[in-house]
């Protein structure tokens, strides 16, 4: 199994201060943040794509590069690209280039997105929320498979005939990713272009999930693939540290100040300690609190999921940046090589990981 993190580079007021972070300085954090992930061992480290003021990655790609620059070994994606407001041809160019500086270390993960400030700001309509998606990802799909791009156009693409498309990745092809937050369509449709699923769980009850990577994976074998060879992500919100209850503490004012906002947006109901409380149990969605609590609910979703990779976000809300990096710490000196060796899988020194898996045709 594969074990990284992702994050939105949330920069929310601070509960003391009541002031958020200049942006030059939480990028400069971010970057510690991906180096210090890389020196201890994790696998995966991506980046989510916003147009809000409250999180800072709007363009992943171009701060992924400045990561490639400062790191070695671990693999570095999107998480997500929205690829109903982006321009394919872009967003491939974008991680082709990524790939060429890293020495092929970058992915795509691409989603339809739960914010949607994106589509107005770029000219979209709502209303095509669903089709922006599916043609554009048949444009990426098919950019992946050649040099020259001949595309017959639709709705919100143009035609091409034969144009070269460039650079070209140093891994062929670009390994991309398809993120669900849930939705049974969409995890039939990853299924069925054999393309490896990354199923968000931040929030309910997690087992509950296993139904639809038993979808995925039949929808997969019905369309001609060998489920065997489509990786699973499970990607979910959490916080890791020394003891179990300053943990809980720090995280739930974390988390309250991170959706707080959104909430009101969205009329949500605000979030309470309680429901905070229930979601880190070990059954439930969140993975906060010491190493060992982490490490039996990995391997705990293991047994539900028998999935290939966990991305864990420890950024939700206004994480103290020496927590973080002490979270990072723990992640990959305890965490992974706990999980990995409980797996029979082997760590970073001796394997790539699932490199291979992750790049299917498609």
């Amino acid at each position: 199994m594969q074990l990284g993190l992702y994050t939105f580079a949330d920069n929310m007021p601070d509960p003391e201060t009541g002031r958020p972070l200049a942006p030059a300085v939480r990028f400069r954090n971010l970057l510690e943040e991906i180096v210090i992930a890389d020196e201890v061992g994790l696998d995966v480290f991506g980046l989510g794509e916003h147009h809000r003021n409250d999180y800072l990655v709007s363009a992943p790609a171009v701060a992924l590069a400045a990561a490639a620059a400062r790191t070695k070994r671990i693999r570095l994606t999107s998480a997500v690209t929205v690829l109903s407001s982006e321009d394919p041809i872009r967003v491939f160019e974008d991680f082709s280039t990524l790939d060429l500086i890293s020495e092929g270390r970058a992915e795509i993960m691409v989603g339809r997105g739960s914010f949607i400030e994106s589509f107005p700001l770029f000219g979209y309509d709502l209303a095509d929320y669903d089709t922006l998606f599916d043609e554009k990802l048949g444009l990426l799909l098919e950019l992946r498979r050649g040099e020259h791009l001949t595309w017959p156009g639709g709705h919100h693409t143009s035609r091409i005939s034969g144009r070269g498309v460039y650079p070209r990745p140093l891994q062929e092809p670009l390994p991309l990713w398809i993120a669900v937050g849930g939705t049974p369509q969409s995890v039939v449709r990853a299924g069925r272009l054999g393309l490896p699923l990354a199923l968000a769980i931040i929030g309910g009850e997690p087992r509950r999930f296993a139904a639809l990577v038993d979808l995925y994976r039949r929808a997969a074998e019905d369309a001609g693939h060998d489920p065997a060879t489509l990786p699973v992500s499970i990607n979910s919100h959490g916080l890791i540290g020394d003891d179990f209850t300053a943990t809980a503490d720090l995280g739930f004012t974390s988390h309250r100040i991170g959706v707080e906002r959104i909430a009101r947006e969205r009329g949500w109901s605000p979030a309470t300690r309680a429901q905070f409380d229930r979601s880190i149990t070990l059954q439930g969605s969140d993975f906060v609190g010491d190493p060992q609590r982490i490490i039996d609910k990995i391997l705990l979703q293991h047994e539900w999921f028998r999935h290939d990779r966990f991305l864990l976000q420890m950024s939700v809300g206004p994480v103290p940046h020496a927590a973080m990096l002490r979270g990072i710490e723990l992640y990959g000196t305890v965490v992974a090589p706990a999980v990995r060796k409980a797996l029979g899988v082997p760590g970073p020194a001796e394997a790539s990981g699932i490199k291979a898996a992750a790049s299917p045709a498609g």
